[in-house]
């Protein structure tokens, strides 16, 4: 490869951070068998490897506070914050880690990757957009990114649940995730 083409791949990927302030974990999970209950996690930190020129050999790596869940509702917080669900204590972070992306179109990928919630790692896809890029007012280069997947709680052993007198479990095992973060190219 001649060091022209080196130096215009090169350009190509970037490096960028998850900016905490912008980003969140949303998930959504059903509540006495018909209702959804919302809730969100902050982004402690996060770093994605972007090649514009072939994103299949881009990577993404983002940490979750599972302190931070936030539904509304101080007391259920506290109980997802418990050994029943995230473990908080013991384990104040999950994080993800690509293993794979496969390019949809102009800005779309389904990221394979593997998903670490209390010590327990699980395979998941992501479905994931590059929403826009552009440069903010204090002169950073930034890009925008949605994704969504939908997993099973107890497949990290989050099985704690109340049956119903009429039928069913108080928590679905089900729970949609919708992701959305900023970040900001590495000088």
């Amino acid at each position: 490869m001649s060091t022209h083409t080196q130096s215009i791949a090169s350009q190509s990927v970037g490096t960028w951070n998850v900016d905490p302030s912008h980003a969140q974990v949303e998930f959504a999970a059903k509540h006495l068998m018909f209702s959804t209950v919302k809730g969100r996690f902050a982004v402690r930190a996060g770093t994605i490897v972007y090649d514009e020129t072939n994103p299949a050999r881009s990577s993404v790596e983002v940490e979750i506070d599972t302190a931070s869940v936030s539904t509304g509702d101080d007391k259920r917080d506290g109980h997802l914050k418990s050994a029943d669900f995230f473990d908080a204590e013991n384990h104040p972070v999950a994080t993800f880690r690509s293993t794979r992306v496969d390019p949809i179109g102009a800005n779309g990928a389904q990221i394979q990757g593997d998903l670490t919630i209390r010590g327990r790692t699980v395979p998941v896809v992501l479905s994931a957009t590059l929403v826009g890029r552009g440069t903010s007012p204090w002169g950073t280069t930034v890009i925008g990114f949605s994704a969504a997947t939908t997993i099973k709680r107890s497949d990290w052993g989050l099985t704690w649940n109340v049956g119903l007198e009429t039928g069913g479990v108080l928590v679905g095992d089900t729970i949609a995730l919708q992701i959305e973060a900023e970040a900001i190219k590495a000088s």
